[in-house]
């Protein structure tokens, strides 16, 4: 984009009442983002969605002021700029009507023919945790993935530091300006990530970690990725929040189950028992959910025995899923004649005993 778009959509992003959905409508109605400030304002007004008070300071002077100011900033810092409309800017994130339109980047990321995965957890994690990272990143790293976190405490970090160590590209997704970095204890791994893919924010440099700001760019590490990993989660805290979102997304999203009484295990096995989540034991239950290498990859749940005992209900669910094939979750409880959160517990237990599995799409298949 020219220093003139730049410009103009910084100062957008300035004005208080206008977000990301609002200034994409904007910049569609007028054109261009330098056109919206020469536009008429009884015609602004005729985008849907937009009154007389999303509009209130558009044309103040504070906002050029500080897009100039901003501007200069990025200029002399070498930072990069990804425009929702430009080439450059993630793919998958682009489909997500509350996508930032600006993305700014450090590193050295190179998206172009590569998978990309979110991975989230706990900050508190766990030696079980610690294994598994290391463990799914050796298992898929083969197949060069990006991998997308947060740069937090816990889970991000320990994903993000194995990616390194398997030689893997990986994104730190930043919840504040690239002038500054948090857990300030963190900065002693930013020049590996920035030479092993890099940092991206939507954030400005006069932005702070403010906890708001945690919880919007959620939504970035959600939307970049083709699906999202959950390993370990108490029962409430922002890997669910992200887990949610991708879910809203229509992408796939993936959780490390735990023992029951486990506290960093009861969020992840929520997820799974509400199906919101598929069950991750390995990275072939990803790689093979996602349909990333079908000639190698093979499904890790158990297969199913010889007469296995299924009760009745089981059994109707089975029979359905034999004759019509592939079925989501909404199907197959009309089907069957079924409330929802009982085919939602039973198909876990048929999962379990290796007569169903999952597939991406949210659809059920028998084995």
């Amino acid at each position: 984009m020219t220093s003139a778009e730049l410009l103009a959509v910084l100062r957008l992003q300035n004005v208080p009442n206008i977000g990301d959905v609002t200034a994409k409508k904007l910049i569609s109605k007028c054109g261009s983002p330098e056109a919206v400030f020469s536009e008429k304002k009884q015609h602004l007004l005729k985008v849907d969605g937009v009154g007389t008070y999303t509009l209130k300071g558009l044309y103040d002077a504070e906002h050029r002021e500080a897009a100039e100011k901003e501007y200069t900033y990025i200029s002399k810092a070498g930072i990069a700029v990804s425009y929702f409309l430009d080439g450059n800017y993630p793919k998958y994130l682009k489909h997500c009507i509350d996508s930032p339109i600006l993305l700014f980047k450090k590193g050295k990321i190179d998206l172009r023919g590569h998978k990309i995965i979110s991975v989230v957890g706990t900050r508190n994690i766990t030696s079980y945790g610690v294994a598994f990272c290391d463990r799914f990143i050796a298992d898929i790293a083969p197949l060069d993935p990006i991998i997308v976190s947060g740069f937090a405490y816990g889970v991000d970090i320990a994903i993000q530091r194995a990616a390194i160590k398997h030689g893997l590209q990986t994104i730190g997704c930043l919840a504040h300006g690239l002038n500054q970095m948090y857990p300030k204890s963190h900065a002693r791994y930013m020049d590996e990530v920035a030479r092993n893919g890099g940092f991206v924010t939507e954030f400005w440099s006069t932005s702070n970690p403010d906890r708001e700001n945690f919880l919007k760019r959620n939504r970035i590490i959600a939307g970049m990725s083709e699906a999202t990993v959950v390993i370990e989660s108490a029962e409430r805290g922002g890997s669910l929040v992200t887990a949610d979102i991708a879910n809203s997304y229509n992408r796939d999203v993936f959780a490390l189950p735990g023992r029951a009484h486990d506290k960093y295990s009861s969020g992840c096995n929520n997820l799974i028992k509400q199906q919101k989540a598929h069950m991750l034991t390995s990275a072939a239950d990803l790689v093979y959910l996602l349909g990333w290498d079908v000639d190698h990859a093979t499904p890790t749940s158990v297969q199913k025995e010889l007469f296995v005992d299924l009760d009745d209900t089981e059994q109707s669910i089975y029979d359905y899923l034999q004759k019509n094939g592939k079925q989501v979750l909404d199907s197959i409880a009309l089907a069957c004649q079924l409330p929802v959160f009982k085919v939602s517990s039973t198909l876990l237990t048929m999962e379990m005993k290796g007569v169903i599995r999952p597939l991406p799409g949210k659809l059920f298949e028998a084995i």
